[in-house]
């Protein structure tokens, strides 16, 4: 069975469709289609069930794309070990978040491509915490703090935030003072919120109410300096406006805790090297970010 084969199934699996495939995998359509005729005729079995809105799995497709998956996965491994050192090959797939990925961690992607050019690094960037396993992810990069899990994690730096609002609105409503004063405030939320702050060094949650809400923080952002409420969010974000004086910093004798940023990758004894290299390289890049992984300066 021949292991390209299996990766266009796969690819074809992931993407829904022939084009979409072919375009990542950067082939021709008609490749593609030979690729998965010869792979059908093998198995004696229909994995695709073609349309003009592109290629929906069989049940048995469904059941063969996961096999399929993990046998290329361990193709990658094999070839990771025996490969000359510093060289990687394959495919990486990172899961991302939208409010810093294509700020803070596409440059660091973009280098190691730059690097290992028989690298090939697909990356999804959404806010959404996606299932590594089912979703044929090599790792994610997450921020935070992480909820139990089996999968394993290494922090790669800290981060830090800070609740903020804009002067209008301050000016108009006032500033919490403390963490009871903020139900009297308009929070600006992500999903159903519990706010974090440390008060004499012991952690205490605080469930806020707000009529704005965003999946991403970024949005948050923009709402907090249109003077929609108070935001709690992480300085990478916000360090810009903090600087400027378009958001001001709230409730300062209750700072939120320190969280951490995190390379995630599923269950095992072996941490494929690319997934190691990418770490190492978030780690070297988060250093010399300071707005995101030092406590806020105090603005005069």
């Amino acid at each position: 069975m021949d292991i390209e084969e299996l990766r266009t199934f796969v690819e074809v699996a992931d993407t829904g469709g022939i084009s979409s495939a072919a375009l990542r995998l950067g082939l021709s359509k008609s490749i593609v289609s030979r690729r998965l005729a010869r792979l059908e005729k093998e198995l004696g079995i229909q994995l695709l069930a073609r349309s003009t809105r592109g290629a929906a799995l069989t049940e048995a497709g469904t059941t063969f794309r996961d096999y399929a998956a993990r046998v290329c996965a361990e193709i990658d491994v094999a070839r990771e070990t025996i490969a000359p050192a510093g060289e990687l090959r394959g495919r990486l797939r990172v899961a991302a978040p939208l409010s810093f990925g294509p700020t803070h961690l596409a440059p660091v992607l973009a280098e190691m491509a730059r690097r290992h050019p028989h690298l090939h690094i697909h990356t999804c960037y959404s806010d959404r915490v996606v299932d590594l396993i089912n979703d044929g992810f090599d790792c994610a990069i997450r921020l935070g703090h992480l909820q139990d899990s089996s999968l394993l994690a290494r922090c790669i730096g800290p981060i830090y935030g800070t609740v903020v609002a804009s002067p209008d609105y301050v000016n108009a409503h006032g500033a919490p003072e403390t963490p009871e004063e903020l139900l009297n405030h308009q929070a600006l939320m992500q999903g159903n919120d519990t706010w974090q702050l440390v008060d004499a060094g012991k952690i205490i949650t605080v469930r806020p109410r707000g009529r704005f809400r965003a999946d991403n923080g970024t949005a948050l952002v923009a709402a907090a300096l249109a003077g929609l409420g108070v935001a709690y969010l992480p300085n990478g974000l916000i360090h810009e406006y903090l600087a400027s004086g378009e958001l001001v910093a709230v409730l300062t004798r209750f700072p939120i805790p320190v969280a951490g940023a995190y390379v995630v990758r599923p269950p095992g004894q072996y941490a494929a090297r690319k997934v190691a290299v990418l770490t190492e390289m978030l780690i070297d890049c988060l250093e010399r970010v300071p707005h995101l992984t030092r406590p806020p300066v105090a603005r005069p």
